[in-house]
């Protein structure tokens, strides 16, 4: 479990580059700096309020809401091996906290290039440190959604972690509004990424971190079940890169890289819910099915005009929903009753993270504000936020 965290680490480097990638030269710093700061926002959080919000207590078992207390409330004695039988009480605490702060960095992406920085790092501490927890708790710390009939089923976090972030990206995407640019009287214009081997890189920084993402929540190290849930998670993966293929090529009849790239993702947010349930065969069918609806999802918000430069929502929003209902249908508890309990977990974290999240981009957006004006988005948020330039060799408008 210390090494799967030091993986779920590393995709923060993956997501960083991803959407730095796929964004434009004159905002990198900006996507850089969002990046950078989340996962201390995260870390600092989850000790002060979030673990224990998560993880209140065997008394507030089937409810919505349970609080141990600020900071960390260890064991008695400073010897936590008794924590349980195959980790301590910190391995516990350090590997949940690096999920933590990912709700933040997937809402980071939908908001690229045109939210202020403040107002943003003031919502990443109060989604991670709040929001995320309280919906963490619902089904691994033992509340509502885990006392169901049938239980909900979530083994890593398609819902709990990814539907989260996406949930928070669509909020915060549409309350933004677009790029200047990017709807106009004569359709779309696509904005296109300043660097994709960059984004190429992400992609495969977070393939990897996925093995400690979803291998990790085994929470042991049986080699049985965390050998399956490795080839589970490289399926689906694969998988979502050929969904996003053929459905890409056949609606715009050319080779994407950001389409595939995304499919990838999808497959690996898609089997996170069930990869320790899934056969091989389900595995590639909840890939691909994946890889295909982020081609058809990034239409449907292009459609609507919300705006989203690296195709988070789409990614894990609509992975995250499919995969989490994909338990109900080919897991080893598929059937009706677990279909029906999926979908009431898929529809209580939307609706707790959409009046959340709307709440403080709306509160603000009246107040402060959350958007930096037209001369500041025009000339980029590197030299306006930061005063400074990723590349100062090679300035551009652009």
């Amino acid at each position: 479990m210390m090494i799967a965290t030091t993986m779920v680490f590393l995709m923060h480097l993956g997501f960083a580059s991803l959407e730095a990638g796929l964004t434009r030269s004159k905002n990198t710093v900006n996507i850089l700096f969002k990046n950078t700061i989340i996962p201390a926002i995260g870390l600092l959080t989850y000790a002060f309020v979030g673990f224990n919000l998560m993880y209140p207590g065997a008394e507030y078992a089937g409810s919505f809401f349970g609080f141990a207390g600020f900071g960390l409330s260890l064991p008695e004695g400073w010897d936590t091996s008794e924590y349980n039988a195959g980790y301590t009480f910190f391995t516990d605490f350090i590997f949940q906290a690096m999920f933590a702060a990912t709700a933040a960095t997937i809402v980071s992406g939908a908001v690229a290039e045109r939210v202020k920085l403040g107002p943003f790092i003031f919502f990443s501490f109060l989604y991670v440190g709040i929001c995320y927890p309280i919906v963490g708790m619902w089904k691994w710390g033992g509340g509502f959604l885990n006392t169901l009939e049938t239980p909900f089923y979530d083994f890593a976090g398609s819902t709990i972690v990814h539907s989260v972030g996406g949930w928070g990206a669509l909020i915060g995407a549409a309350l933004l509004g677009p790029r200047i640019g990017k709807y106009t009287s004569r359709g779309m214009t696509a904005i296109p990424g300043h660097n994709i081997p960059l984004a190429t890189l992400g992609v495969f920084l977070l393939w990897f971190g996925w093995f400690g993402f979803n291998g990790g929540s085994v929470l042991s190290a049986d080699p049985g079940l965390v050998s399956k849930v490795f080839v589970t998670t490289s399926m689906a993966a694969a998988a979502g890169a050929f969904g996003a293929l053929i459905v890409s090529y056949l609606m715009f009849k050319t080779y994407d890289i950001t389409m595939v790239l995304n499919g990838i993702l999808a497959g690996l947010v898609g089997i996170t819910a069930g990869a320790d349930q899934m056969g091989v065969n389900s595995s590639i069918i909840i890939g691909l099915v994946g890889g295909g609806l982020i081609v058809l999802a990034v239409v449907f918000f292009d459609k609507i005009k919300v705006d989203d430069p690296v195709g988070a929502i789409s990614v894990h929003l609509v992975g995250g929903i499919w995969g989490t209902l994909a338990v109900g249908i080919f897991g080893d508890l598929a059937g009706v009753g677990q279909f029906v309990s999926q979908l009431i977990g898929v529809v209580a974290v939307g609706v707790f993270c959409v009046i959340f999240a709307g709440v403080i981009f709306f509160v603000m957006k009246k107040t402060i504000g959350i958007r930096v004006d037209e001369a500041e988005e025009t000339e980029g948020l590197d030299i306006n936020e930061h005063s400074m330039r990723a590349y100062p060799d090679f300035a551009t408008k652009d």
